[in-house]
């Protein structure tokens, strides 16, 4: 007892909260899926993100809450010219230099291998926690990644645990001695190990998708907060006009195995948002409140000019690599219908995602017209021409659907921007505006039969009106690939690339 009670003061005097109990308030600032994104994207043509502009809001807020803690959840490698240059260093250096306090894996930290991935952890300022992985066969790794970490924070002990997806050597390359461990049992175990150490207030780092924590989160007992990614989710508003891609409140409040409040959070992508979660633990470490939403990385914020000199260095060599020849082409491929023409480029990218996702199950894809964002001509073709075709960093799911919903989904593309463009042995012919057949390798799609089929998460989103995909009931599996990644690999595997033929008959 007098042990407990000399806890409890030393935590009241620590948060200065003396005649008010041992209330205790921190702030969560939050990133994921940044994806080597230093530079802005640009949504419905508004400029949002780079990690100059994201330092300041991190740096604004930093200096206004309470008892702030910076946290990553995974995904910071592979997406852009940036780390195919410097494998995630270059992102490291910003993280480093803008003070991340603890991260996890995502599935793409394993995109170029163990020794990669090992010099990335072992420079990091910041402990990188991975709870559901056994790296014991791989002794290096296990050096730098950790089941589970310690923060002081205001005076408080904050818990840290993290977690890759449970299908993870379903989306990596294989690596001999690397174990992914039973999810929801072996998080709980070490949560429990935790709270053994009188460690009271606890953080998932989740990079298992939005869909995965609101399913584990009743499972789970002690956990606080579940600070996720790998889905890519927007959950809050922002304000860019003409942009709904809001999945839900910020946080989502849930409840744990034992009752207690368990919040959910992400920030979307590419450092576009971000995330402020402000949390009040009672005295005995359970949520008594909260507050918070998505900080929108725009234009109103000035680029801190430090990360912008730091990246100013990085860009040169990044930008010799653009002319970096990856494959030959024996024809034109071109985006957008024609009298004499078909999007030919377009099915080309349907075989190359369908490709990347075989593992998975995939039968074949489709690409969304508007997604096709350049074409190529035949001959040589660089990093930056393929670059230009898929500029969006569009993350490839494998939905289960029904024939009926996949005929029904190519019906509302047909004629806007959303077409279905196919992948090699699919074919469907339009006539007066209406799909009236379609086939796979000969056989009709049979309305009662279910398909493995690739999209992007755009187009499984609901992207281009495509409501069919975004509310079909199947398995839904999101890989982490990315789009461009999957086309480089298509173009290396297949060079010289041919005409890919006719699939859409008019």
């Amino acid at each position: 007892m007098k042990r407990i009670a000399g806890i409890l003061i030393a935590a009241a005097v620590a948060a200065g909260c003396w005649a008010q109990g041992a209330d205790f308030t921190m702030t969560v600032l939050h990133t994921n899926d940044m994806h080597s994104h230093a530079d802005p994207s640009v949504v419905k043509g508004k400029s949002i993100g780079g990690y100059a502009r994201q330092a300041s809001v991190i740096i604004d807020r930093r200096s206004k809450v309470v008892n702030p803690v910076l946290l990553n959840a995974g995904d910071t490698f592979q997406g852009t010219l940036y780390f195919n240059e410097y494998e995630g260093l270059a992102d490291l250096s910003y993280m480093n230099m803008i003070g991340y306090q603890a991260a996890c894996l995502g599935n793409h930290e394993f995109d170029r291998g163990i020794p990669a991935l090992v010099t990335f952890a072992s420079l990091a300022r910041f402990p990188i926690v991975s709870t559901n992985l056994d790296v014991s066969g791989l002794p290096e790794l296990a050096k730098v990644v950790k089941k589970s970490a310690v923060l002081e924070v205001g005076g408080q002990r904050i818990g840290l645990v993290g977690a890759v997806p449970d299908d993870l050597l379903n989306l990596v390359l294989p690596v001999p001695g690397l174990k992914v461990l039973d999810y929801t049992k072996s998080i709980q175990a070490e949560v429990d190990n935790l709270t053994k150490q009188g460690v009271d207030k606890i953080i998932l780092l989740s990079h298992g998708g939005l869909e995965q924590d609101i399913a584990t989160a009743p499972k789970f007992k002690n956990i606080d907060v579940i600070v996720g990614g790998h889905s890519h989710t927007l959950l809050g508003k922002v304000d860019i006009p003409g942009f709904d891609g809001s999945r839900g409140d910020y946080p989502i409040a849930a409840k744990d195995a034992g009752g207690n409040p368990l919040l959910i959070v992400q920030a979307w992508e590419w450092g576009k948002v971000v995330g402020e979660l402000e949390v009040t633990f009672n005295d005995k470490g359970v949520l008594k409140s909260w507050k918070g939403a998505p900080i929108l990385v725009d234009e109103s914020w000035p680029e801190n000019p430090f990360v912008k000199a730091l990246y100013a260095a990085f860009a040169k060599p990044v930008q010799a690599l653009m002319t970096k020849e990856i494959a030959q082409l024996d024809v034109d491929l071109n985006r957008n219908f024609g009298q004499l023409s078909e999007p030919s480029m377009g099915y080309v990218i349907a075989d190359a995602v369908v490709e990347k996702t075989k593992g998975l199950g995939a039968q074949f894809g489709f690409w969304n017209a508007g997604g096709v964002r350049s074409q190529l001509s035949k001959g040589k073709v660089t990093y930056g021409q393929l670059a230009e075709v898929c500029p969006f960093g569009n993350q490839l799911v494998v939905l289960d659907l029904k024939g009926s919903e996949l005929l029904a989904a190519l019906q509302q593309g047909v004629g806007t921007g959303g077409q279905l463009l196919p992948s090699n042995g699919f074919v469907y012919t339009v006539q007066g505006g209406k799909v009236v057949s379609a086939t796979f390798n000969g056989q009709a799609i049979e309305p009662t039969k279910s398909y493995k089929v690739t999209f992007s998460n755009f187009t499984s989103g609901g992207g281009d009106g495509h409501t069919v995909l975004k509310e079909a009931k199947g398995q839904r599996i999101d890989t982490g690939f990315v789009d461009l990644e999957a086309l480089i690999a298509y173009f290396q595997a297949h060079s010289p690339v041919k005409d890919p033929g006719s699939r859409i008959r008019q």
